[in-house]
Parts: C-alpha cells; structure tokens; sequence
C-alpha cells in the first residue's frame, strides 16, 4: 500500500520540525522521517543542555555562505523575536547571555517538547528510525522507499543536516540526494571546531591544559573577543571556534591575550613602583599564573623589573599579545558543531528554499551553504529556512 502526503520532510532536526509545523498550520498533510530514535537530537546536547535557541541580534552578517546575501530574506521573514514570542507562548523561562545569546533557564528538552506539541497541534505525522533507501522523481512529485514502505509526496523536503557529530547519526544523506537531482554540492569542512596543535607545541603547552583566558583571536582581517581555552589537543573556547570557521590548513592565526589590558604600561607601573619584583609575579595578577610563567619561560627573562629595559618590556607584552601561531589541524567533525559548505545556493530560491530546477524539491538549514556563528545563529537560520520552506509547501 501507498501512503500519500502534501509534503514529506526528511530530518526530524530544528528545520525539519519548523518546516513541518509552518505547512501543518497551512492545512498541509506531513509526514516527517528521521532515522534517529528521538527528535532534535541537536537540540537536545545543544548549549550544554539548555539550548542556545538564538541570538537576539541575529542578521546576515554573521553567516558565512557563497552568497552572502542568500540568507537574507529567510531571516527577514522570520525573525529571533517570532521565536522567542513562541517560546513565550509555551512560558518556557529563558535568559540571556554575552553578545545576545538567549539560553533556556531549565533545559533543552523545554524547546524540544514545545515543538513537538506544536507539531501534533498542526497534525504532522512523525516515524522515526526509518531509513529511506530510495528516493525518485516521479509526474505527480517524490516516491520514497522505507523499510515500512513506500511513500509519495508532492513535495520532498530534506533537513538531514550536514556531516558534524556524526556519533549522533550525521550523514551526507543531503548531499547525495542533492548531487541526485543535479544539483551543485560545495566543498564542506568541520566548522565551529576546535583547533589543533602539532606535537612540538603540544609538549609545550602541555602544563597550560584547562587554563581559560579572555583573549582576541584573529584570522585576517576576522578577529573574535571571547574566551580562550588550552586543552591537550590544542586551542578550544568560543574565540577559536569562531574563527575556526574562517581558518584554513596552513594559515596563521593571532592571539591577543586580555585584549583589554595594557600589559606593557602595567609593566612599566610596576617596575616603577616596586622593580625588585619579578615580571612573572606581576603577570600573575593579570593573566593566569600558569600562563605568566609559560610567557616569561617563552621570553628567558629571569631578572627583576628593575633590570629589563623598555624594549626588554615591550617584547614581553608583545609576546603575549601579539602571539602568531600555525594549528596543525582541526578535531575535525567528531566535535564540530557545525558543517561549512553544502548545497550551493546558486541552485535554490532564497525566497522558498526550493531547487530551482527540479520542482517540489526543497533543503533546509545545515546542509544548505549557510553557517553562522557561534552563539545561536545556526539555530536561528534553522528556523527562519524552515518556516520559509514550510510557508512554500
């Protein structure tokens, strides 16, 4: 027997339940399909369990695609701010954090149950651990086959995700069916990732693992203000994951540590009023004393304030806050939270998500080529494509 819907939507993900709500809410019959045992799996680990849901100043400018202006109507037509009047709606309690990154007081799963019982409400059908082994195009829109049979739909939509965390199930299901249908895949590579360091820095930086410190980190012309993290792999925190969006294998990247601070003029302060102190100690009061020590090590001072000069100063604080530095790699997509690249752009609507050469097929949220930053814009693009995609059907 045939199961017929309106739509069907592979990916039970952020964008894959948006979409199904927004065209359920239209009157649309929906199927969605996941081969996960549970929905939003993403959602679920996302913000250490309690769902960095968005960021209030979400805009085009913090995504990196191809075509920078793609993203542009999706996030126009459906903003932080609808999201968050539906997580109000559903009273669940948020705040919050640095750079506008709105977090749910209790846990991820509040976001999850909302969307689900959004999704009953709109009458979506949901099957999950179902693997679709086939997919083709036929006159009246898509036949699917599953291990539960066949399905056809007028429309396809895929919201797999990209390739990230795939201990979690992450596939390049989307790209396949995209290259399937003709259409042009761009390279992809692990984004938002922590960095690499090769084995010669890793011994040096070795007692430094688990020190965290504000820092500016720097690719180009692309610099991040958050925090710092050293580990036994490499460089982590929210300043490398953002700019490890931009890196690539080879490049260079700076390092400011405590952006903030004049290091050199505190330097100066303290030769000057007390020179008998070491410059370690001094350092100590301003960045972590395991780091103190690593710089002034790095630098072979050993005399007192008193005894370095200016240029002896300035090299110190140079050091520090001008540190270049080559990652030998990334922990690749094991621990990205994202996937860079995918679906060209060039080949859909920005309007509707639609393929614009193979009518009734559409792809929503990672695997299309739009990633945003660190801090709830890839949730926020998840969204705004869906409900597009989802006000398409």
């Amino acid at each position: 027997m045939v199961r017929k819907f309106d739509a069907v939507v592979l990916g039970a993900g952020a964008a894959g339940m948006m979409c199904a709500i927004r065209a359920g809410n239209r009157g649309k019959s929906v199927l969605v399909l996941d081969h996960a045992k549970a929905p939003g799996e993403k959602i679920r680990i996302s913000g250490g369990g309690r769902c960095n849901f968005t960021n209030i100043n979400a805009s085009p400018a913090n995504y990196l695609s191809e075509n920078r202006h793609f993203a542009k109507s999706a996030l126009a037509r459906y903003t932080p701010r609808d999201f968050l009047d539906l997580v109000e709606r559903y009273r669940i309690a948020w705040h919050e954090k640095t750079l506008g990154q709105l977090f749910c007081d209790n846990s991820a799963k509040d976001i999850i149950a909302m969307l689900l019982a959004e999704m009953r409400a709109a009458n979506v059908q949901m099957e999950l651990q179902q693997e679709v082994s086939t997919v083709e195009k036929t006159g009246e829109g898509f036949r699917l086959t599953t291990a539960g049979g066949v399905i056809e739909a007028a429309s396809l939509v895929i919201a797999t995700g990209g390739k990230s965390i795939p201990k979690m199930g992450a596939t390049g299901f989307a790209y396949r069916i995209a290259e399937q249908f003709g259409l042009n895949v761009l390279e992809t590579r692990p984004g938002l990732v922590p960095l690499t360091l090769d084995p010669q820095w890793l011994e040096r930086l070795a007692p430094l693992s688990g020190v965290s410190v504000p820092a500016e980190i720097r690719h180009g012309k692309t610099g991040f203000r958050e925090a710092l993290l050293f580990t036994h792999r490499g460089l982590s925190g929210p300043a490398i994951l953002q700019v490890s969006s931009y890196w690539r294998e080879g490049d260079d990247i700076q390092l400011k540590i405590e952006p903030d601070r004049d290091i050199l003029a505190a330097l100066k302060s303290a030769r000057k009023q007390n020179g008998r102190q070491a410059a370690q100690t001094v350092l100590g009061e301003i960045i972590p004393k395991r780091l103190a020590q690593f710089f002034i090590e790095k630098a072979g001072i050993t005399a007192p304030l008193a005894d370095l000069s200016d240029k002896a100063l300035e090299a110190i604080a140079s050091t520090i806050q001008n540190w270049n530095l080559r990652p030998a790699g990334s922990e690749g997509y094991r621990t990205a939270e994202v996937t860079l690249g995918g679906i060209d752009t060039s080949d859909l609507d920005s309007r509707t998500m639609a393929a614009k050469r193979m009518p009734g097929l559409y792809f929503i949220g990672e695997c299309v080529d739009v990633t945003g930053w660190l801090g709830g814009y890839n949730f926020q693009w998840a969204w705004a494509s869906g409900h597009v995609c989802g006000d398409a059907l």
